[in-house]
This record gives C-alpha cells, sequence and structure tokens, in this order.
C-alpha cells in the first residue's frame, strides 16, 4: 500500500508551518525532503524527528555553559558519530536534505548545522544558528552577548571557531570585515530560504533535473515572504519541461506585477508568453 503523503497535502503543510508563529525548521526541512523522495512518508518524518530526539539524548545530563556544550556537542555528532561535511558534499541533493543527514552522516555546513541545532536544542543548549556569508555556523550562548558565546564549525565536525577564524572566513567570502550583525541568531525562515535556494542552485547546473529546480522554486513561493521574480523563474521552468501554457500564464501574470515599474519589461515579458503559446501549434 502507498503511504506517501499526496503533493497538495505536503505542500499545504509546508506553507502552513512556514506561517506558524514559531516555525519547526526540522519539520520544514523535512517537508522538502518529501518534494525529493515522495516515498518519505509521514511514517518516515516521526522517524527522523524521533533520532533526532534520541541524539539529543545521547548528550550528557547536566551540561551548564557554552564552552561544555560545545565540547559535548563535538564530542558526540563530530568525533563519535561522525556528522560532517566534504567538499564532495556540494555534488549531491542528498546533503541538503535533512532525513539524508541524518541517514548519512555528511552534508552542506546549513543541513549540518540545522542537525545540530535541533539536537542541542531539544537537550536544552542555549543554541541559535549563524548564517556568515558564504558558510553556516552554529552559536552557543547568548546571542545578546557574543563574547560569551562560542561558535562552532558541524562542518568541520563541530570544532570551535575562534574570532580570528570566523573573522578570516567571512573576509575570504566577501573581502569585506565580519560586522557584528552576521553574528545574529539566524531567523527560521531564513534558514529554509537558504537551504532552497542551494537546492536552486544545485539544480540550476543540471538541464536534466529541471523537476528539482521547479519544485524548490514552488516552496520558495509558499513561503510568506519572497521575491516576485521567482514567479518568472516558475514560469520559465515549465516552458522548459513543455506545460506551455501553465508557463505562458504564469508569464502573463508576473508581467501584471511588474508593468506599473517596468512596463518595457512587462512588454517583453508578454511577449515570451505569446511564444510559448505558439509552441502548442
Amino acid at each position: 500500500m502507498d503511504s506517501s503523503l499526496p503533493q497538495k497535502d505536503r505542500r499545504a503543510r509546508f506553507a502552513a508551518e512556514a506561517r506558524a508563529e514559531r516555525p519547526d525548521v526540522a519539520l520544514l526541512c523535512l517537508l522538502i525532503g518529501t518534494e525529493a523522495d515522495p516515498a518519505l512518508d509521514e511514517a518516515g518524518l516521526d522517524a527522523a524527528q524521533i533520532e533526532l530526539d534520541r541524539l539529543a539524548g545521547m548528550l550528557p545530563f547536566g551540561l551548564t555553559g557554552p564552552h561544555a556544550w560545545a565540547r559535548a556537542l563535538e564530542e558526540l555528532l563530530g568525533a563519535r558519530l561522525g556528522f560532517r561535511g566534504t567538499p564532495g558534499e556540494y555534488a549531491r541533493l542528498e546533503s541538503s536534505l535533512l532525513h539524508e543527514v541524518l541517514r548519512r552522516g555528511r552534508g552542506l555546513p546549513i543541513l549540518l548545522s540545522v542537525l545540530w541545532t535541533e539536537v542541542a536544542r531539544r537537550a536544552g543548549a542555549p543554541v541559535y544558528g549563524v548564517a556568515l556569508p558564504g558558510h553556516f555556523v552554529v552559536g552557543l550562548g547568548t546571542p545578546e552577548e557574543p563574547a560569551r558565546s562560542v561558535l562552532v564549525d558541524p562542518y568541520a565536525g563541530g570544532r570551535p571557531l575562534t574570532r580570528q577564524e570566523t573573522e578570516t572566513m567571512v573576509t575570504g567570502a566577501t573581502g569585506a570585515p565580519l560586522e557584528p550583525s552576521m553574528l545574529n541568531p539566524a531567523e527560521p525562515l531564513h534558514v529554509v530560504i537558504r537551504i532552497l535556494n542551494n537546492i536552486r542552485a544545485w539544480a540550476s547546473t543540471r538541464p536534466e533535473r529541471g523537476d528539482v529546480a521547479l519544485w524548490a522554486v514552488e516552496l520558495s513561493l509558499l513561503l510568506p515572504s519572497h521575491p516576485a521574480r521567482l514567479r518568472y523563474e516558475r514560469a520559465q521552468l515549465l516552458v522548459r519541461r513543455g506545460d506551455f501554457l501553465a508557463g505562458a500564464a504564469e508569464l502573463d501574470e508576473y508581467a501584471t506585477v511588474v508593468e506599473a515599474v517596468e512596463p518595457a519589461t512587462a512588454s517583453t515579458i508578454r511577449a515570451k508568453a505569446r511564444a510559448a503559446r505558439a509552441r502548442l501549434n
């Protein structure tokens, strides 16, 4: 018997969770996984959440202070269980899927950081994600007092980062110095957006995986706030996949959105919509 979740139900649940007062990042990441792997059913979602609980239960009791939490997480998740990243992970879609990261012990920095954060949070640690430019890490401690917090790099097995290492990392990615605002906790939906952007970037270099690009864009459009241009991206993907009518309709709707501020652009987009419909003849 097929126990997979129907797409409309998966997406309705994703949209509802994204609009919750306190979105569950783990659940949103797992629902992203159901798009890539429809076999990931309700039991699979529950199993992944239970595994996160189990990992949290493996941490020592009575930990106090960010340094103690950092050491315990590095010892358990990094050293003992081997969760970390490798350069090859950037070529794998599985590295952006939480249930696969749990299974394989490998992933991109942001997914490993989600895992670290979820395990630590469930164990009672003061923990938050930090979206540094070009690299996602985890903070332990009080965000309002960064000098008393510890940054760890789950991609490197949970290794603590010195201030100098953090500054070097940011400068290498941006050419600019580290700004205090870069150390602020990442908002839950910012984490989800960044994951979906990674998936879109992965698919953009693989024309044969237009299916992945399409569902990543469509999930992005379900978030409460998103760039209007995503509709144009969705339209182009639909046309490339041969769904000319739906793609043309999306192009016309996007043209209506931009017409007030960019009439010439709107005219060009409507011409593309007519061209898409013409391909049906």
